[in-house]
């Protein structure tokens, strides 16, 4: 098992090293110049020029990336070009609004998702399982966003119960919670569904009806078992998602996490923040990830089986 987690640890270096290189690429193709827009129109070619030099853009496109990975091993990501705030300081303070959201999103989704699944597999081809199925679809179908208009529009403006924007109360974290997880509740719904089905044709859940055991016992103790394994590995794609997805949702709901903050960003050309973001989002998807492929082999014997197995044959080896 243990050699297992080192080989999804190790895994992860040339994963968060690719992503660091490809966005050092497109902004160092990218149009805009930070300097320019930082001292705006008026300002003297030469001035601009000055500017650069003390930012560091006229180096090489190597130089200023090894430069970044070095700073950011040491913690250190850079200061932005307008505030001169350290990016580490400003991602911290900022993440917690992201990941709150993020959370609360992925767990509503499991847990209407999961009964929700297994309801439309009991009840194959009735008119509770098509309009499960067909919920599914539709917000599969249509992105976060235009559920977030959506819910602001009825909830905001018409009734006037839940805030459009802020997060000064509790209520404010209903909207940007419900409209990420409508769509990861039907990515749930459907796996669930079909993994069930599966599962309750299976040779030994007939026998298990035969020997008289109870419905109860036999979804939910025999089938649920087998049939979430492959929600967990979902869950973990769906975490990834609901961190981009939050950051949307930030911005529509004027949510003060990584998702405004990126976009300034993005806006300005400040690319310390584009970089310190993106480095950071990609740290923490990949730990993320890392946890969900623990979890995966801590249920699925297989896994546990395999490296157990190897470490076997190499010790009578």
């Amino acid at each position: 098992m243990i050699k297992y987690i080192l080989k999804r640890i190790l895994m992860m270096i040339p994963i968060i090293l690719g992503i660091t290189l490809i966005v050092a690429l497109f902004i160092h193709v990218a149009p805009g110049d930070p300097a320019r827009i930082k001292l705006g129109s008026e300002a003297t070619e030469e001035e601009i020029q000055e500017l650069r030099d003390i930012m560091g853009l006229n180096d090489p496109f190597f130089v200023k990336y090894f430069r970044f990975l070095g700073n950011a091993v040491r913690g250190d990501f850079g200061k932005s070009y307008y505030n001169n705030r350290p990016v580490m300081d400003e991602l911290f303070q900022r993440f917690r609004y992201t990941i709150v959201i993020a959370l609360l999103s992925v767990s509503l989704s499991i847990v209407v998702g999961i009964p929700l699944g297994i309801f439309a597999a009991t009840h194959q081809y009735t008119l509770w399982d098509n309009a499960a199925i067909t919920l599914a679809l539709v917000c599969v179908s249509m992105p976060a966003f235009f559920f977030a208009l959506l819910l602001i529009r009825f909830f905001s403006i018409t009734l006037q119960v839940l805030p459009a924007a802020g997060v000064s109360s509790w209520k404010g974290w209903i909207l940007p919670t419900v409209s990420l997880a409508l769509g990861f509740t039907a990515t749930i719904t459907r796996q669930m569904r079909s993994n069930m089905l599966e599962v309750i044709r299976q040779d030994y859940i007939t026998t298990a009806r035969a020997k008289g055991l109870s419905v109860f016992r036999v979804r939910y103790k025999h089938a649920l078992k087998n049939a979430i394994i492959p929600i967990i590995m979902i869950v973990g794609g769906i975490f990834g998602m609901a961190l981009g997805g939050a950051m949307i949702a930030e911005v529509i709901y004027s949510v003060p996490g990584l998702g405004s903050f990126t976009l300034s960003g993005l806006t300005g050309r400040d690319y310390p923040i584009i970089q310190g973001s993106t480095l950071f989002m990609s740290i923490i998807f990949s730990i993320m990830m890392l946890l969900i492929d623990l979890g995966f082999a801590f249920v699925d014997p297989r896994i546990r089986s395999q490296y157990t197995r190897k470490r076997r044959k190499g010790g009578v080896t």
